[in-house]
């Protein structure tokens, strides 16, 4: 039957008024993409099983960059808007997802650089222009709170761990009514990434007393809902800086259920700081061993923005102001290995994820990781691993 909308029309007119690439389904295939911004290829493919699998009228993906996509699903029409954020991404992250989405290398640089003039709307303004648009098209007015938040879940929740989470708020999240707008910046994700801790308590002792603007009729709720995203934010970058990810999923859920118990404002604040701090001191344990070392912490950084380069020690020493072997020396002193050992071992942990959780060649991968071939790759990984990357995909997929 004909609609009597014109679907393409309300596609192109949204990509204009929002500045976010938008695209339209019908039937599960994509009949119209229209964006202000220039992309090579649309980042969505990487995420797209999970973003159309979603049913509501309105719903919203957030993906482990922190990228939001929203849905709105009206008879056989599918209409996606995103990505859009509200907090920066990296360069570095903006180059792993080209790598995700097979962007070819020499449209890496303009993919990562458009991707940053991407206009970037809080998460509140995306969904109350959808709910405007499903009023139209659907005839029904949907509050903020009615709207379902989707993770992806492909990534983290391979099935080793989909077994042990059965009761969980990820699962159930078509009935959990969370949104609200997270103005969490970059850096305090960041923070939490690189599990600073000496950064966050800087942070926390400026942290703006926060207001979240009162949507819900109920205030608690709403509390309690920003609560839930950040959970949800918080346990996705602590998993980024290298915390198991059952550990990290179990960590926040016992938040989430302890915040359900808590009736004023300052409690919940209270326990949101306190969270955010417990993941960021898990992360610092992790990444800098059991006897923390300001130098090694600092060099896991730099590694982590420069992943996919051959990384030099001469450039590194650069970044730190000191000559090569005075650096090379100060590290091995401080921290009981080489700096050749810890980048490799840094550089084998990223392989390790992208094969557990992507399906990239072996060769993709070393390239991507700056390695100079396959057999580069395996005889560092079998060195750190005792298993071939090839070995350790079976084990884990």
């Amino acid at each position: 039957h004909m609609s009597k909308y014109d679907f393409q029309y309300i596609t192109r007119v949204l990509a204009n008024l929002s500045g976010i690439p938008t695209r339209l389904f019908k039937n599960g295939l994509q009949t119209y993409y229209y964006s202000i911004v220039y992309l090579p290829k649309d980042p969505m493919v990487v995420y797209q099983n999970e973003i159309l699998s979603i049913q509501e009228h309105v719903g919203y993906f957030i993906t482990p960059e922190f990228h939001v996509y929203g849905v709105l699903n009206s008879n056989d029409y599918k209409l996606i808007i995103g990505p859009t954020t509200q907090i920066l991404s990296s360069d570095q992250s903006l180059k792993k997802l080209a790598f995700q989405a097979d962007i070819a290398k020499d449209d890496t640089a303009i993919f990562v650089d458009n991707m940053k003039t991407i206009f970037r709307m809080p998460l509140e303004n995306l969904l109350t222009t959808l709910c405007s648009i499903n009023y139209m098209l659907n005839g029904e007015k949907l509050e903020l709170k009615d709207i379902a938040i989707h993770h992806n879940e492909q990534e983290l929740m391979k099935k080793d761990i989909e077994e042990q989470r059965t009761k969980n708020v990820y699962e159930n999240d078509k009935n959990t009514p969370t949104h609200q707008t997270l103005q969490v910046e970059e850096f305090l994700m960041d923070i939490i990434r690189k599990g600073s801790t000496k950064d966050l308590q800087e942070w926390l002792s400026n942290a703006p007393l926060v207001h979240a603007g009162i949507l819900a009729y109920d205030q608690l709720r709403q509390l309690r809902n920003t609560f839930i995203v950040t959970a949800t934010l918080v346990s996705r970058a602590a998993i980024q800086g290298g915390m198991n990810a059952e550990d990290a999923f179990s960590l926040s859920d016992t938040y989430i259920q302890r915040v359900e118990l808590l009736n004023s404002q300052s409690t919940i604040l209270n326990l949101q700081y306190n969270m955010i701090i417990e993941f960021t001191e898990q992360v610092e344990k992790i990444r800098l061993g059991k006897n923390p070392n300001k130098l090694a912490l600092e060099v896991s950084n730099y590694i982590h923005h420069h992943l996919s380069e051959p990384i030099s020690t001469a450039l590194m020493a650069k970044h730190f102001y000191l000559t090569r072997t005075h650096f090379s020396a100060k590290f091995k002193k401080e921290t009981g290995m080489t700096l050749t050992d810890f980048i490799l071992k840094e550089k084998t942990e990223e392989a390790k994820r992208l094969l557990r959780y992507s399906d990239k060649s072996i060769s993709a991968i070393a390239t991507y990781l700056g390695f100079s071939s396959h057999g580069h790759l395996t005889k560092v990984f079998k060195k750190y691993v005792e298993c071939t990357p090839g070995e350790y995909r079976e084990k884990y997929q």
